[in-house]
Parts: C-alpha cells; sequence; structure tokens
C-alpha cells in the first residue's frame, strides 16, 4: 500500500506564499514522477506542475515563474513553493505520484487534497 501525505495549504493573501510538501509513504521500490494538480470549484481538475526523478520539471503556463516544485528522492518527498500567490489560484491542490511499489508493480497514486485560499 502507497499513502501520499499533503500538508501546507492555508489561506494567504494575494502576493503572499505558501510551500506545500507530500510525503509518499508505504511499501516503495522506487518513485518516478511526482507532481502536483489542483482543482478550483466548477472547474476541471488541472496540471500544476510535475518533476521527474532527474528533476526535470515541467509546469502549466499560468504558475510559470511564480511556482517551483522540488523533491528528495530519500524521503519521496515532493514540494511545491508558490510565491506571487493570485486569488485564481484559489483551489484544492492534490499530490500525484506514479510508484513502483514493487519492482514488476506500477501504480497512480493521490493525496487527499489540500485547500489553498488566496484572499484578494
Amino acid at each position: 500500500q502507497v499513502q501520499l501525505r499533503e500538508s501546507g495549504g492555508g489561506l494567504v493573501q494575494a502576493g503572499g506564499s505558501l510551500t506545500l510538501s507530500c510525503a509518499a509513504s508505504g511499501t516503495i521500490f522506487r518513485s518516478n514522477v511526482m507532481g502536483w494538480y489542483r482543482q478550483a470549484p466548477g472547474k476541471q481538475r488541472e496540471l500544476v506542475a510535475t518533476i521527474t526523478r532527474g528533476a526535470n520539471t515541467n509546469y502549466a503556463d499560468s504558475v510559470k515563474g511564480r511556482f517551483t516544485t522540488s523533491r528528495d528522492n530519500v524521503k519521496n518527498t515532493v514540494y511545491l513553493q508558490m510565491n506571487s500567490l493570485k486569488p485564481e489560484d484559489t483551489a484544492v491542490y492534490y499530490c500525484y505520484a506514479d510508484i513502483h511499489s514493487r519492482m514488476d508493480r506500477r501504480g497512480d497514486y493521490w493525496g487527499q487534497g489540500t485547500q489553498v485560499t488566496v484572499s484578494s
């Protein structure tokens, strides 16, 4: 069993910063791509940022230059540093991970979500 646990959401004023963390636990042989998605009320879930095991990153155009994702492969943890936050960044943020729980078993896993609210 693999579980993802997020932390770090909350309420912040526009222009402020927040850092999200997501730790994978359980039976983990290797974590592959990890990242973040978000879903605002009435909208579909969208990609925010992903990072490969080799630290190659990909960002949504809407967050480029403001958000930075990083990871610790030893701790199986992924981070999202969010700066210059805007009210339109308000959403539930979900952690994602592609994980081998065994050499021959691979799956997609999601966290429970953490609320980020940016006030104007």
